[in-house]
C-alpha cells in the first residue's frame, strides 16, 4: 500500500487487519494454507465484515496474506460511511466478538475461543489513535491499494456466491390470473396498478422516506440502469454528502429519471423499493389504503 497524498474525487482508502488466534490449537494462518479451510476462514471474514460495515457494500477484500504469525486481510474502503461504522465496530469489540462467534459456528471450535486484532493503515497502527475516529479515516484514505484484488480472492468469492444462491430455481409457472394482467400495469401485494413514469410527487415521497436506505434502492436500481452502476452511488453520495440524506435520495431518483427518460417507471421503483424490503414505502408512494 502506498502513503501518500489522494486526489478530490470518490472517498476511497486500505486497511490491514491482522488475526491471530489465542486458542490453544487453533491456527488461523495454517487453517488459510489449508485447501478446506481457506474458505471456511474466507466466510468468516466476510461475515464478520458483513456485520461491522452494516452490509455488503463499500468495501471489498483485495488480499489474505500470511504475516507470521498473524493472518493479514486487506480491505480498500469505497464509503466512508461503511468504513466509519467498521472502526467503530472495531473499537467497540464488536468486530472481535463478531470474528470469534462466526469462527466458533463454522469451525465447530469452543466457546471461548477469542481473537487478537491489529488494524494498520500503511505504517500507522490504527490500534493506537482509536479513540479519534476522524484521524484513523484520515490514515486509511491517504493509504491507497497499489494492487487490484487478488484472483484467489475473486475464486473464493464466486464460491461464496455459490453456495449462497444454491442450486438454480426452477422457473414459476405463470397462472392464469397473472398472465391476465395488462401490459400496463403491474402487480404489488395481490394489487395490481396502473403504471406510468415517475412524477416529482414520487420523487419528494421517496426522499422524504427513504433515510439511510437509499444507497440500497440505487443499487437495486443499477441493476437494469447503466447511469446507476459502478461507482454511481458512491459518488453522488460523495457529491451530496453535506446536503444531507433527502438531497442524495433526491438527486438518485432524478438521475434515474434522466437517464431513463419514458422508460423511468413507477413499476421499477416498486420493485427495487420491494428488493430492498422497503414495502411500507412503496405502499406510501403507492397512497394504499388498507383493506377492509
Amino acid at each position: 500500500m502506498a502513503d501518500k497524498t489522494v486526489d478530490e474525487g470518490v472517498w476511497t482508502g486500505c486497511a490491514v487487519m491482522f488475526l491471530q488466534s489465542l486458542f490453544p490449537g487453533v491456527d488461523l494462518l495454517a487453517l488459510y494454507k489449508d485447501q478446506q479451510g481457506k474458505f471456511i476462514i474466507f466466510k468468516v471474514i466476510k461475515l464478520t465484515l458483513r456485520d461491522s460495515a452494516g452490509g455488503l457494500g463499500g468495501y471489498e477484500i483485495l488480499k489474505v496474506h500470511d504475516a507470521e504469525p498473524f493472518l493479514g486481510v486487506e480491505v480498500k474502503f469505497v464509503d466512508v460511511a461503511a468504513c466509519q461504522q467498521f472502526l467503530e465496530s472495531y473499537s467497540s469489540g464488536a468486530v472481535r466478538q463478531s470474528l470469534s462467534q462466526h469462527a466458533c459456528r463454522l469451525l465447530a471450535v469452543p466457546q471461548d475461543f477469542t481473537v487478537e486484532t491489529q488494524l494498520k493503515a500503511g505504517p500507522q497502527n490504527l490500534d493506537l489513535c482509536l479513540d479519534q475516529l476522524t484521524v484513523c479515516l484520515q490514515h486509511i484514505h491517504l493509504s491507497q491499494p497499489e494492487r487490484l484484488r487478488d484472483d484467489e480472492i475473486d475464486h473464493l468469492e464466486q464460491q461464496l456466491q455459490s453456495q449462497a444462491l444454491g442450486p438454480a430455481p426452477q422457473p414459476p409457472t405463470v397462472t392464469q390470473e397473472e398472465s391476465a394482467i395488462p401490459s400496463n400495469c403491474f402487480k404489488f401485494q395481490n394489487r395490481v396498478f396502473e403504471d406510468r413514469m415517475l412524477t416529482s410527487a414520487d420523487v419528494q415521497s421517496f426522499s422524504n422516506g427513504v433515510g439511510r436506505q437509499w444507497k440500497h434502492v440505487g443499487r437495486a436500481l443499477g441493476k437494469s440502469c447503466r447511469a446507476l452502476k459502478g461507482p454511481a452511488i458512491d459518488n453522488l453520495a460523495y457529491e451530496y454528502e453535506r446536503e444531507g440524506l433527502y438531497e442524495q435520495a433526491y438527486q438518485l431518483l432524478s438521475r434515474f429519471i434522466q437517464a431513463e427518460g419514458r422508460a423511468a417507471k413507477l413499476s421499477r421503483l416498486v420493485r427495487a423499493l420491494e428488493d430492498s424490503k422497503l414495502t411500507s414505502l412503496a405502499e406510501n408512494i403507492l397512497d394504499m389504503q388498507p383493506r377492509e
